[in-house]
């Protein structure tokens, strides 16, 4: 019973030092830097659709009918561009003419501006010679009776 006594103590101070030198171990390390995670793979762009190629203008015409076409296409395109040239030409004529009548417009209300000026002046005065009528005529002499 001693020896088992004794083996089973030796067993523990070998497990206790053993237990000691792993956690003193463990206790001495430097902690290392954190690891990155690896990045994922990012989705497949997406592509634009493939452009669907230009249909021919005239199908089945031949070279000639197609220039013809072409050509009467310019013509309309060229006339139209003449008409609104025209129409540009005819706005800016009547910008002008209503610029004009503004203008004259301006003028005439300013001179009636100053005409109702000279009117109220005139009104004013009438209005301060009835004043003194009344006041030194009419009521000063009953006020002396």
């Amino acid at each position: 019973m001693k020896t088992s006594f004794i083996f089973g103590l030796a067993v523990m101070l070998l497990l206790v030092s053993s237990l000691q030198s792993t956690l003193a171990f463990e206790t001495e390390q430097d902690p290392g830097p954190p690891e990155f995670p690896e990045p994922s793979p990012g989705p497949d762009p997406i592509r634009p659709p493939d452009p669907e190629p230009t249909p021919e203008p005239f199908p089945g015409d031949t070279e000639a009918e197609k220039i013809q076409r072409l050509t009467q296409e310019n013509d309309k395109l060229k006339q139209q561009n003449t008409d609104l040239q025209g129409q540009i030409s005819t706005l800016k004529n009547e910008k002008s003419k209503l610029q004009t009548e503004i203008s004259e417009l301006n003028h005439i209300i300013e001179s009636l501006e100053e005409v109702i000026l000279e009117q109220i002046q005139v009104i004013m005065d009438l209005a301060n010679k009835l004043k003194e009528v009344l006041f030194e005529k009419i009521l000063s002499p009953t006020i002396r009776l």
